[in-house]
């Protein structure tokens, strides 16, 4: 194959596909045309002496039509939790805790199993004014941080070739597992098979692979075992904040002259959360007929706090686990929710 009909270049052409056959309908009877077009495009592509880029990229749309098509014919699985009995072992972890404050154990709950039934509306509501739904809503974001925290929890396993091994497989098993116990949500597989393309690509190659290659590599995986999701919300939110991220989030980040210090880590906070709104903002609109008004000053404020809950969160279940957590930080894990909250009510009632 020649330069430029990787991953990349493929991955698209397949969504486009995908989409094509979601806007027409997806009727089941397409799936045999579709079919019969995919395998003539494939003969034609294998038969083509020149440019196979465009023969490639054709054959790509309609298979990726005939996966939707066929998807339509099966029906899409919905999204389940593999192991409730462990979602409400972990549940029940975080009420016996005692994470002190009104809100805080619920809140704590939502974090990180997505669970939201004994939130109060009026906290989700205050969390919907301000810009900072997304972070009751279970999704990439969470699963991100908690794999950088299991990452740096088997740092004692070592740095050699034999040690990045176990290290790759157990952090990739106990995202995988965290997942699927959670359901499985759109964005949540999205960083999932984030993590398993990035370290399949550390331990095969001893290198990451490029943030595109991994993009497209994600997306045409996900679509390709159920295209369906091309039209769900949080699919197109997930992976349109990652294309931001990814295409103006390293230019804006170079824009502030220095190159340390409290306001560089503001300013590449402001240039990240920018970089996701103004991809997402089309999406949000489309689906939700509404934008938050002060989703920079909510994401500069809640984001950190909320990477500090969730790992002060698993520090505290971890160590009442052995018996050994302190009293102090179960309660300052639950003032730095009501830090949170209160912040987020401050900017929903401006």
């Amino acid at each position: 194959m020649k330069k430029g009909c990787g991953i990349t270049y493929l991955s698209f052409p397949f969504a486009a596909g995908v989409a094509a056959a979601e806007l027409s309908g997806a009727p089941p009877g397409a799936a045999p045309p579709a079919c019969l077009a995919s395998a003539i495009m494939l003969v034609f592509c294998a038969l083509h002496q020149g440019n196979d880029r465009l023969p490639l990229a054709v054959t790509f749309i309609f298979l990726g039509a005939f996966c939707r098509c066929t998807e339509a014919i099966a029906g899409a699985p919905r999204n389940i939790s593999l192991f409730p009995a462990a979602l409400d072992s972990l549940c029940g972890a975080i009420d016996a805790a005692g994470f002190p404050g009104k809100n805080s154990g619920a809140i704590i709950t939502a974090l990180l199993t997505g669970r939201r039934g004994a939130l109060p509306r009026s906290t989700v509501e205050a969390f919907r004014r301000s810009g900072a739904s997304h972070i009751l809503a279970l999704s990439g974001l969470h699963l991100g941080i908690i794999y950088l925290f299991i990452c740096r929890l088997l740092i004692p396993l070592g740095n050699t070739p034999a040690g990045r091994f176990f290290r790759s497989c157990i952090a990739v098993s106990l995202c995988g597992f965290y997942t699927v116990t959670t359901g499985a949500s759109p964005s949540t597989v999205r960083a999932f098979l984030f993590i398993v393309v990035n370290e399949a690509g550390r331990s095969l190659s001893g290198r990451i692979r490029s943030p595109a290659g991994t993009f497209s590599t994600a997306l045409m995986i996900q679509l390709a075992v159920r295209p369906s999701l091309i039209a769900s919300a949080g699919f197109q939110l997930s992976y349109l904040a990652m294309l931001g991220i990814i295409l103006l989030y390293p230019g804006l980040s170079t824009w502030y002259p220095g190159r340390r210090g409290l306001l560089k880590g503001i300013w590449n906070a402001a240039a990240l959360s920018s970089s996701c709104q103004l991809f997402t903002a089309p999406a949000a609109w489309w689906h939700f007929r509404s934008l938050p008004r002060y989703y920079l000053i909510t994401n500069l404020l809640a984001l950190p706090m909320t990477e500090c809950i969730i790992v002060t969160a698993l520090v505290c279940l971890i160590l009442q686990a052995t018996g050994i957590c302190p009293a102090w930080l179960v309660a300052a894990c639950g003032k730095l929710v009501e830090l949170m909250e209160f912040c987020l009510e401050t900017i929903a009632s401006l």
